[in-house]
């Protein structure tokens, strides 16, 4: 079985910064998001709630549906999160015991 990679968008609590990202390690990345271990614009923004990812087997593709993502407007994201998690909860919630 080969790798997977995933497209995320993860926002602050406020769901007023969209971040879009690309991971072979989603539970790892998004931990690193959480606990700000990766400074700049993510730990800079509180952005520490995973609301939206797709997964793919071929990293090309990822990377193309990031840049994709990235090139939308607002809106497009916002339509994306709602398609698939109308109440923008933390799809990460439950990953970690803390």
């Amino acid at each position: 079985m080969g790798k997977t990679y995933y497209v995320y968008i993860m926002t602050n609590y406020t769901n007023t910064v969209l971040y879009t990202g690309v991971t072979s390690d989603l539970e790892g990345r998004v931990y690193e998001h959480k606990h700000r271990l990766t400074p700049g614009f993510t730990s800079r923004y509180n952005v520490t709630k995973l609301v939206y990812y797709e997964e793919y087997d071929d990293i090309n593709e990822a990377i193309a549906r990031e840049k994709q993502i990235k090139a939308g407007s607002r809106q497009k994201k916002i339509d994306l999160v709602n398609s698939m998690n109308p109440d923008w909860k933390d799809l990460a919630e439950d990953w970690y015991d803390e």
